[in-house]
Formats: structure tokens, sequence, C-alpha cells
């Protein structure tokens, strides 16, 4: 069964599927070294039976070790050699009940799925993250930028897609540890607002903002953004929309026209599919980010469309997360040592698998991000380009 499912499959790299009998079985040729220890031959039949869920799953337990060229490359050669679309068929017919089930994401639901990760505790993220705790895709204007530099980039990015002028409102939706509103107020003199379901996250943030002198025009506020009122000049949310789930998309889209003052602004930073859009993967939903459902960029799109938003700019960012997660993962091995000692040894498998299956899916398989822009008046955004790249409009 492992012969069928991998003879003719691995291209331009050699795999060794190395089984508990002894037994080496070898797979393509190429330059690319990647090997794979199976411990015991029933690790071998769940990984057959469902790889998806199961190559995550059993390498929490320690059912299976990469050997030569570790996990990374690992994981490039499996996802390059398939990269079939979600199947077809009974898939489809389930899906509806899928969605309902697993993306409804009620309020209080929402609230369960955001403290299952984003309050874990802060120390974690430090070991991986920037030095501003930005934990969303960065923007290199360079492939050779750090990490900072990059995620510095992409604040003033979304800045100059936001057209930010002093005494100015901004609302962030989903505003994480609160290095952008921070950013935002230090660098265009604007006051912000920032909506999070994460207790650490709020508990963080406010004290960054207290030690960085922003407390008077930066506020935080634990609320879910369906809870929110008022009227704002701006509007951004960085990485949440993944969360929303697609039954919620156009109560998302309603509420941000309704916060949103006529000659306003928005930008939407989504991680995206460039082909068919599908729930989660199962290893990732149950462990990592429950509640998740990745959008193509027709579906928002089309719910766009209903409201009274206009998109004003589109972006597709396509390797920059591929880069951001291989420093994440690569800070994460620095520190690995030290986080088993306090989380436990299946806790790192399962975060080092999700970095790099993560980077995977961005290098190997259908995932972007989607910069879109957004404004309910054709005047509220220059007619040209131009003014997202003008050196004299960097800070």
């Amino acid at each position: 069964m492992l012969r069928r499912l991998l003879d003719g499959r691995i291209r331009g790299a050699r795999l060794t599927v190395r089984l508990p009998g002894g037994e080496t079985l070898n797979f393509g040729e190429g330059d690319i070294r990647a090997e794979l220890i199976i411990r015991e031959r029933s690790v071998l039949r769940r990984i057959l039976q469902d790889p998806e869920y199961e190559l995550g799953e059993t390498y929490m337990d320690g059912g299976w070790e990469p050997g030569q060229g570790g996990l990374r490359t690992l994981l490039r050669v499996l996802m390059s050699s398939f990269t079939e679309a979600p199947p077809h068929g009974i898939g489809r017919v389930v899906l509806p009940l899928i969605k309902l089930i697993q993306e409804g994401n009620r309020i209080k639901r929402s609230r369960t799925n955001v403290s299952h990760h984003y309050d874990l505790d802060e120390s974690l993220f430090r070991t991986f993250l920037d030095e501003g705790m930005f934990y969303s895709c960065a923007y290199f204007e360079r492939e050779d930028m750090s990490l900072e530099e990059a995620q510095q980039a992409k604040c003033r990015h979304i800045m100059h897609k936001l057209q930010l002028h002093p005494g100015q409102r901004v609302l962030d939706i989903g505003s994480g540890w609160g290095g952008l509103a921070m950013y935002l107020a230090e660098h265009a003199g604007v006051t912000v607002d920032g909506l999070t379901l994460s207790k650490e996250q709020l508990r963080v943030a406010e004290a960054e903002a207290e030690r960085r002198g922003l407390s008077d025009r930066v506020k935080f506020h634990l609320r879910d953004y369906r809870e929110h009122r008022g009227e704002y000049d701006r509007i951004v949310s960085v990485g949440m929309f993944e969360h929303v789930g697609e039954p919620n998309f156009p109560t998302f889209f309603n509420q941000v026209e309704s916060l949103l003052a006529p000659d306003g602004i928005a930008l939407l930073h989504t991680i995206g599919a460039s082909n068919e859009a599908g729930p989660t993967n199962a290893w990732i939903r149950e462990h990592i980010f429950p509640g998740g459902f990745i959008p193509s960029l027709s579906q928002i799109s089309r719910v766009v469309e209903r409201t009274g938003l206009m998109q004003t700019d589109i972006e597709v960012l396509r390797l920059h997360y591929a880069w951001t997660l291989a420093e994440w993962y690569r800070r994460f091995q620095n520190h690995r040592a030290e986080i088993a000692e306090r989380m436990g040894e299946r806790f790192c498998r399962m975060w080092e698998f999700y970095l790099a299956v993560s980077e995977g899916s961005f290098l190997w398989r259908d995932l972007v991000v989607f910069h879109i822009q957004l404004s309910r008046a054709h005047g509220a955004v220059p007619v040209t380009r131009d003014y997202l790249y003008c050196e004299s409009q960097r800070p």
C-alpha cells in the first residue's frame, strides 16, 4: 500500500522510509534527501488511512521521526508531491453541514476558540515572535530582511493603505498583542481602539501601551467585534478573519460598514486560498485553531458586493508568510529545550509540526495572504497606487 502511494510520486527528491522490522524503502531521485523513520507498524497504518490528520497526530505521539534532512525537508518532499485539491463527491454533500457545525462561531464559542490558542503563556510566543510580538504574516520588502524589519514594514504598508491623518479614530479588530495599534498611534498620530477575545493578549497589550506612554491614545477591549459600537475613520483587521467562519462573513462585513465613517477606509489582512476554499485541516482545527476557515477571494467578494462597501485595492502576498513561518520555526528550535522542560515534549512536537506544515502550505499548497482595501466612497482612496510606494511617505 505504501509503495502504491509513493511509487512515481516523489520527484526531484529522494525519500527513504525506514520500517520497524528494519526494511528500508526508497522513492524518487534528487539532491534533496528526506527520511521517515516509522516506530511501529500501527503508525504506518494510521498514516495511510488518513494522512492529512494522522501524520501530525502520530508525530505528536512520537510514532515516527524525521531522519536525514529534518522535519521541514520531509514535509517539503511530501507536500510538494501531493498537491491535489480537496476530494469531491460525498465531501461536497456534507460540506455545508460541516461549515455550520465547525464554523458557526457564536460569540461564546468564539471566545472559547480564541482562548484555546491565544491564551497560552505569553512567554511561549516571546520565544519565536519578533520583539513587537506580531503574530501574523510579515512583509518582506527584501528577502534578506530580519523578522523585526519585515514586521515593521508590514505595519508601514498597512499604514499607507489606510491613508491616516493625525487625530483620526481607528478600530483594530483582532488587535492581538497590540503592536499594530501602537505603531499606528506613534507613527500616524491617531487614536486606536483594539478588540481582542484573549485575556492574555489584553493584559500584555495594556501593559505595553502604558510602558510606552500610549494609554491615552490606545485602548484595548475584551470584546467581540459584533458587540462593538461607534464610528471610525479607519478600520483594520489583521489575522482575525480566518476565525470568523463562512456563515458569519455577512455579519462581519455588515458590521464593518456600520462602524466605518462615510468617507472611511478599511483594510482586511487575512490568510486565503488561491484555489477552492474549505474547512481548516482537521489536525490544525483540533489542536491549533478550532473554528477556523480559510476563504477564497471570490467568497469574500461575493459578500462584500452585498454591502455598501466597495473593494478599492486587492493585493496577494504569496511567499511572505512562508518566510515568516520559517523564521518562527528557527527561533522556536533555539528555545526548544526550555519549552519542552516547561510544557512537555508532546507540546513541542505539536507546535513545531504546526509551524512546519503551515510553512509548507504557503510554499507547496494554495495558501496566500489577501490585503483587501475597502471604502464607502470612490474618492476616499487615491486613484493610483503610487501612494503605497512613495519614499517620501516612509517614516
